[in-house]
């Protein structure tokens, strides 16, 4: 696979992870004052908003329910769907840091079933990786130590749901309509969680709650639109390393909106995840830049061959008249 497109894979991901970032503060600013299932609902809504940026001229909105790989569509919807209500619901019970370090073991889901079902060779640095992510979660939440909640659970089954997620984006990579590929992460969570909202279902109030509202669908569905297009262009491990950075976001947001300080422990679990995810990302920098210096060289040895064998072929043409 091109260095280049290797790298601007990952960049999107960067972005993406930035936006979930900050679409998660939005539902959290709601403060618990609308059901989760239907702040995920709203997500789904105003995450339309994205289709006609996305849509090409010859392409049909009707293309958003019918794709071509039905069974990648169902899976990433339901994924999709599963992820958005319950990491809602996490961020509603505990702080951005401490629900994010517990989704931060996506990677280490993604790498396992990226050998199991995609077959993608996965090196040892992105192993160690993986399990540094690992070890950090575990300082921060303690377990034994602290008590754990619903909100854990839920944060936990998230982190599952996205892997999934960006395994059924890796596995539906090859859909031609991107309508088709993106729309299942709007349709998810649409059908799935008006639902279960049915019952609990109550009008947004005042200006202040509908901001949130659409700042919380619109960039969750822009992350999920880069997501797509980062999963296109690298390999799943790679596309969820840069997760890590999600954290940076978590802790700033966290602090400024939410007044929430670190405590020790905490601050030493974020600090090894975020390592983790530094050390692979210099690693694949490495990497790329000799993947990157090797094709050159290649490039330069053909060049040089070609030359010395029109130098040759001259050499023989003139020397042909003479012998006759």
């Amino acid at each position: 696979m091109d260095p280049k497109t290797l790298f601007s894979g990952m960049a999107l991901a960067f972005g993406a992870y930035a936006s979930f970032a900050i679409s998660d503060a939005f539902s959290k600013l709601l403060a618990g004052a609308l059901d989760p299932f239907e702040v995920a609902f709203s997500g789904g809504i105003f995450g339309c908003l994205i289709l006609p940026f996305l849509r090409k001229p010859h392409e049909s909105y009707l293309d958003v329910i019918r794709p071509q790989k039905k069974g990648m569509w169902i899976l990433r919807a339901t994924c999709v769907f599963v992820a958005t209500a319950a990491s809602v619901e996490a961020f509603m019970l505990l702080s951005m840091p401490e629900a994010l370090s517990i989704m931060f073991l996506m990677p280490l889901f993604v790498t396992i079933l990226s050998v199991v079902l995609l077959k993608e060779k996965v090196t040892l640095w992105a192993w160690l990786a993986v399990v540094m992510g690992f070890v950090g979660v575990l300082i921060v939440l303690r377990p034994g130590v602290r008590p754990l909640n619903l909100g854990h659970l839920c944060a936990l089954l998230a982190a599952f749901a996205n892997a999934g997620s960006v395994i059924a984006y890796r596995l539906a990579s090859a859909e031609s309509v991107r309508l088709s590929l993106f729309g299942s992460s709007l349709v998810g969570p649409i059908i799935g969680n008006g639902l279960l909202m049915a019952l609990h279902a109550s009008w947004p109030h005042g200006v202040a709650e509908w901001g949130f509202l659409f700042g919380y669908g619109f960039l969750a569905a822009l992350g999920q639109l880069m997501m797509m297009l980062a999963t296109a262009r690298a390999p799943a491990n790679r596309v969820a390393l840069p997760q890590y950075s999600q954290m940076v976001w978590g802790v700033v947001l966290s602090y400024i909106l939410f007044h929430e300080p670190l405590d020790g422990w905490t601050f030493v679990g974020i600090t090894v995840l975020t390592c983790s995810g530094m050390l692979n990302w210099v690693r694949q920098r490495i990497r790329y830049e000799r993947m990157a210096m090797k094709e050159r060289w290649e490039r330069q040895k053909a060049r040089r061959a070609a030359k010395n064998a029109a130098r040759l072929a001259e050499k023989k043409s003139r020397a042909a008249p003479s012998q006759s």
